[in-house]
C-alpha cells in the first residue's frame, strides 16, 4: 500500500510542479509583454526620459535599446547595465519572449522584446524579471514535497495499523493451529465476528480440524476393531479347533477303535461351528468398517417375509403397523431381525412376538419372548462379543455369542439404539429405535461407537431417541 501510494503521489507531484512552472512562466511573460507595450507607447508619445518607472508589478528590469545597442532608457533595477540581451526581434515578428542567461550582472532573465515602431531603425523595449530567487513555484514545489512526504508517511502508518488489526485474527488462528497435536484434535480456532475472508478462513480451518479428528477416530476405531477381531477370533476359534484336533489325534492313535461315521459327524459339526463364527466375525467387521448402502425399505413387508421363511419350533406372533418405511440397508436389517428371532426361539417357552411401530420420525421394532428373561445387571453385558449370561440363556442353548453384538452394531450403523428390557410375557424384550430418514448428512453411520470423547453418548439423535422411548414407555406400542 505504501509503495502504491508513493508510485501514485510522486508522479503526480512532478506533473503538478511542471504545470505550475509553466503557468508561472506564462504569467511572467504576459506581465512582461504588458510592461513592454506600455513602455513602447510611452516612448512613442515622448513621455519617457532616461529613467523608466515600471507600471506592472513584478516587472523590474526594463531597457529601451537603440539599433546600435546603446541603452536609451532603463528602469532603476537595470540602470547602468549594458543591453540585457543581444536578441533583436524582426520586423515580421516584432514581439518575442525569451529566456536569457547571458547577462553577468543580472543573471537569468525572462524577457519580452518589442519593437517600438515598425521601421527598421526602431528601438526595442526589453521588459522582464530575474528567474533566480524564491519564486511561488519553488514555494509550491516545497509545499507539495512536504505534502507528499506526509501523505506517504500517513499511508505507511495507516497500512501498518490496518494490516496489524486485520492480521491479528490470522495470528490467533496460526498460534492455535501450532498448538494442535495428534493427541488433542478437539481444539478449534477462534472465529471472529462478521462474515469476511478471515471468518471464512477460521470456519474452514475448524471444519478441516473436525474432519481430521473424525478421520483419527475412524482410524482408531478400525484399529480397535482389528484388534478385537483378532482377539475374538483367537479366543472363540480355539475351542472348536481344539475339539477337532483332539478327535483327529485320538482317531490317529486308535484307528481300530474309532467309529468313522461318528468321527466325521462330530468333525463336520465343529467345522460348521467354525464357519458360523467366522461368518459372524466378518459381518461384525463389515458393519463397523463403513456405512452400508441404504434405500427406502418397507419394514413391515420385510418383517413379514423374514418370519414367513422361517421354520421355528414356536410360531411367531406379529403386531405390525402397516406400511412402515425407513431409509435403511435391507440386508442388514433382515440380519438384525434374524439374530433377535434366533435368540428368542432359543429361550422362549411358548411365545415369540415381533412388533413394529412408527413414532414421530422414528421406527420402533421389538422382539419379545416368555423365556427366563435377562437380569437387569446383565442387560448391557449380553451385547458384548461372546458374552453369555449365567441364566438359562447360556452356551448350552447354542449360538456363537455374536448375534446380539451384531444386532446392536447394525442398529448403531443406522444411528439407532438396541436395548434389552422385560417383556409383558415375563421374558426378554429387545427394542430397536432408529430414525426413519436414516443418519444425518454429516454423521457417518459407521462411526457410531459406545465410547466417545468426554464420556458422552455417541449418537447425534440420542436425545430424540430417548424422548421417543419415553413416550412409548419402553414397552409394546
Amino acid at each position: 500500500m505504501t509503495a502504491l501510494a508513493t508510485l501514485l503521489l510522486i508522479p503526480t507531484g512532478i506533473l503538478g510542479s511542471v504545470l505550475a512552472r509553466q503557468a508561472f512562466a506564462t504569467a511572467v511573460w504576459l506581465d512582461a509583454r504588458q510592461e513592454a507595450a506600455l513602455t513602447a507607447a510611452a516612448w512613442r508619445a515622448g513621455h519617457l526620459r532616461n529613467i523608466i518607472t515600471p507600471q506592472v508589478a513584478g516587472i523590474s528590469m526594463i531597457q529601451v535599446v537603440a539599433p546600435n545597442r546603446r541603452v536609451l532608457a532603463a528602469s532603476p533595477a537595470a540602470r547602468g547595465l549594458p543591453p540585457m540581451t543581444s536578441f533583436w526581434p524582426s520586423q515580421q515578428d516584432p514581439m518575442q519572449d525569451l529566456l536569457t542567461c547571458a547577462h553577468d550582472g543580472a543573471g537569468c532573465l525572462r524577457l519580452s522584446a518589442l519593437r517600438v515602431v515598425p521601421g527598421p531603425d526602431s528601438p526595442v523595449v526589453y521588459a522582464g524579471r530575474p528567474v533566480d530567487g524564491f519564486t511561488p513555484v519553488e514555494m509550491f514545489d516545497l509545499l507539495f514535497t512536504v505534502e507528499v512526504a506526509v501523505l506517504v508517511l500517513l499511508t505507511a502508518w495507516a497500512t501498518w495499523k490496518v494490516a496489524g488489526r486485520t492480521l491479528r485474527p490470522v495470528e490467533a488462528i496460526r498460534s492455535d493451529l501450532a498448538a494442535v497435536n495428534v493427541n488433542d484434535l478437539d481444539t478449534r480456532v477462534p472465529v471472529p465476528a462478521g462474515d469476511d475472508e478471515i471468518v471464512q478462513l477460521a470456519r474452514t480451518v475448524n471444519s478441516t480440524l473436525a474432519r481430521i479428528e473424525q478421520a483419527k477416530l475412524t482410524t482408531e476405531r478400525a484399529l480397535r476393531r482389528q484388534r478385537e477381531f483378532a482377539a475374538d477370533a483367537s479366543h472363540e476359534l480355539r475351542t472348536p479347533l481344539a475339539g477337532l484336533r483332539t478327535q483327529l489325534e485320538e482317531a490317529q492313535l486308535h484307528p481300530d477303535d474309532t467309529d468313522l461315521r461318528s468321527l466325521l459327524r462330530d468333525a463336520l459339526l465343529d467345522v460348521e461351528r467354525l464357519e458360523v463364527i467366522i461368518d459372524d466375525l466378518l459381518l461384525l467387521a463389515k458393519v463397523g468398517a463403513a456405512a452400508p448402502d441404504r434405500e427406502t425399505v418397507d419394514v413391515t413387508a420385510l418383517v413379514r417375509d423374514e418370519v414367513a421363511r422361517r421354520t421355528d419350533r414356536i410360531l411367531v406372533r406379529l403386531d405390525l403397523e402397516d406400511k412402515v418405511r425407513m431409509h435403511a440397508a435391507p440386508r442388514h436389517l433382515a440380519r438384525l431381525l434374524t439374530n433377535l428371532l434366533d435368540n428368542a426361539q432359543r429361550h422362549a417357552r411358548s411365545v415369540v412376538e415381533v412388533g413394529l411401530r412408527r413414532d414421530e420420525g422414528f421406527v420402533k421394532l421389538w422382539v419379545s419372548d416368555d423365556g427366563p428373561g435377562v437380569p437387569v445387571g446383565e442387560r448391557e453385558r449380553i451385547f458384548e462379543r461372546f458374552a453369555r449370561s449365567d441364566t438359562a440363556r447360556s452356551r448350552g442353548h447354542g449360538g456363537t455369542g455374536l448375534g446380539l453384538a451384531i444386532a446392536r452394531d447394525i442398529a448403531r450403523a443406522h444411528c439407532g439404539t438396541l436395548t434389552a428390557a422385560e417383556s409383558t410375557y415375563g421374558g426378554a424384550m429387545f427394542v430397536m429405535w432408529v430414525p426413519v430418514s436414516g443418519c444425518p448428512p454429516n454423521n457417518d453411520a459407521a462411526a457410531a461407537h459406545p465410547e466417545s470423547r468426554n464420556g458422552e453418548r455417541p449418537y447425534a439423535l440420542t436425545a430424540q431417541l430417548e424422548a421417543a422411548r419415553g413416550r412409548a414407555g419402553g414397552s409394546r406400542a
